[in-house]
């Protein structure tokens, strides 16, 4: 086996947003009624937090 060439059955060991199937469907179902950012400030008169772009969120303020 090369230096670079991983094992078939080579698993990374590392933190993933969905362990299996069910899972991934179960987080597609949460991000499918995420609000967005003018909903939360027009519905709830709240900010997203963080505020990651203060010119591109500048409409919302």
């Amino acid at each position: 086996m090369k230096k670079k060439e991983l094992d078939k059955d080579y698993t990374p060991r590392n933190s993933s947003m969905a362990e299996n199937v069910e899972e991934m469907e179960n987080l597609g179902k949460q991000m499918e009624n995420l609000r967005t950012n003018k909903e939360l400030k027009e519905d709830y008169e709240k900010y997203p937090d963080p505020i990651q772009n203060k010119k591109k969120d500048k409409d919302l303020r």
